[in-house]
């Protein structure tokens, strides 16, 4: 793989453990800026707002700059919001940070997406994603619990200078790295972006994004919930939700790397192989929550499985948009936040029904359910292999 995927898959690194590292900061956010704890946690949802909205629009705007020109942009403005954010002891304006933040993050990755499926083969999407995406995922496995240490020994605010000061060698190798041709569109060729736009009329492509949200919203109902699963149904000690937190990053790593090698050629192997197991290890994990080693091996399965899909239907979206190569990325971010976000919201109403702290688990599984379920009918759009997609 080329080496420039590794420096957009670094700055994907800081950008993810910005996003997912507020899990264990709220509270000494709170206290820090003299508000609630609730009031803190409306950060996470600024951030899941930013990255909805900002995903299209971001792509938009940048549409016709120069590949490495908006890359390099989006990087620096994450780096800025991250050092006010670090510096201000007002809430409102950290609030502004985030949103900031996360506008970059999802204009970033919209045009990272693009630009990786241009660094190689038409027929190698699949395995340049995987590349890109394990800056996510290793965020997980390594910056999220880094952070929380950092947090815990320093404060939140050092938590925050980490991320700015990560985002610096991202930015240099951008700038040296990532080719200067456009990772976009030619201003004189390429369609405009209304005929991008058009293509989201296209029902083939509404469906894999339809059910890449529905993914993603099963594994952020689960993931976010992950805490009290262990600390209360578990009976494990507090410092056993990092241990559980890194056994999912270090599934989605492995969940990602798999499906990088097949998605492209064997998509439909992925999808019928991993959906089924999926459905079923969600509610195994809800039953099996008490016994604390099913509980790490099950984290662990479904993290490879939950990414596993979930990068392949990232590929499929690419595929799909083939006809928009500015806006494509922005589509499958799109698609992603929304499931992020929807996520732990439906996980949320669980938490007060009989089942408790397994709700979210229960949650997942139904989500996954319906997924399989809409896939059914069309699996051969979902399954379609490369050579179909290539020689459109």
């Amino acid at each position: 793989m080329p080496f420039p995927l590794y420096l957009l898959a670094l700055a994907l690194f800081a950008m993810g453990t910005s996003e997912f590292m507020l899990a264990g900061l709220l509270p000494d956010i709170a206290s820090g800026l003299g508000v609630t704890v609730g009031t803190a946690g409306t950060l996470t949802s600024a951030y899941a707002i930013g990255m909805i909205v900002g995903a299209p629009l971001m792509a938009a705007l940048a549409r016709n700059w120069p590949g490495r020109a908006s890359l390099l942009a989006f990087v620096l403005v994450f780096l800025a919001a991250h050092a006010v954010g670090a510096a201000t002891s007002s809430f409102p304006v950290l609030f502004a940070t985030r949103v900031i933040a996360a506008l970059a993050n999802a204009g970033f990755l919209a045009v990272a997406l693009t630009t990786a499926a241009t660094l190689v083969p038409a027929d190698r999407k699949g395995r340049a994603l995987a590349v890109l995406l394990s800056g996510t995922t290793v965020a997980t496995i390594a910056g999220v619990p880094a952070g929380s240490v950092f947090g815990t020994l320093l404060g939140w605010r050092a938590t925050f200078w980490a991320v700015a000061a990560l985002c610096l060698p991202a930015a240099i190798g951008i700038l040296t790295g990532i080719p200067a041709r456009r990772g976009q569109k030619d201003a004189a060729e390429g369609p405009t972006l209304r005929a991008e736009l058009a293509q989201l009329k296209s029902p083939r492509l509404l469906l894999v994004m339809l059910l890449g949200a529905l993914v993603n919203a099963a594994t952020f109902a689960s993931f976010t919930f992950l805490a009290p699963v262990v600390t209360g149904t578990a009976g494990l000690g507090e410092l056993w939700v990092s241990v559980v937190l890194v056994l999912f990053g270090a599934g989605s790593f492995i969940g990602v790397t798999v499906a990088g090698r097949l998605s492209d050629q064997r998509p439909g192997l992925v999808l019928a192989v991993g959906g089924p197991l999926l459905l079923i290890g969600w509610p195994a994990l809800a039953m099996l929550a008490d016994r604390p080693v099913a509980l790490l091996v099950l984290v662990f399965v479904q993290g490879a499985l939950s990414f596993a899909l979930g990068s392949t239907l990232i590929t499929r979206i690419l595929y799909e948009a083939a006809g928009a190569p500015a806006m494509a990325g922005s589509y499958a971010t799109a698609a992603l936040n929304v499931g992020a976000a929807a996520g732990p919201l439906i996980a949320a109403t669980t938490l007060s029904t009989a089942v408790g702290n397994l709700g979210p688990l229960w949650a997942s599984g139904l989500l996954v359910a319906v997924a399989l379920l809409v896939a059914f009918p069309l699996r051969a759009v979902v399954e379609a292999g490369r050579s179909s997609e290539v020689l459109r």
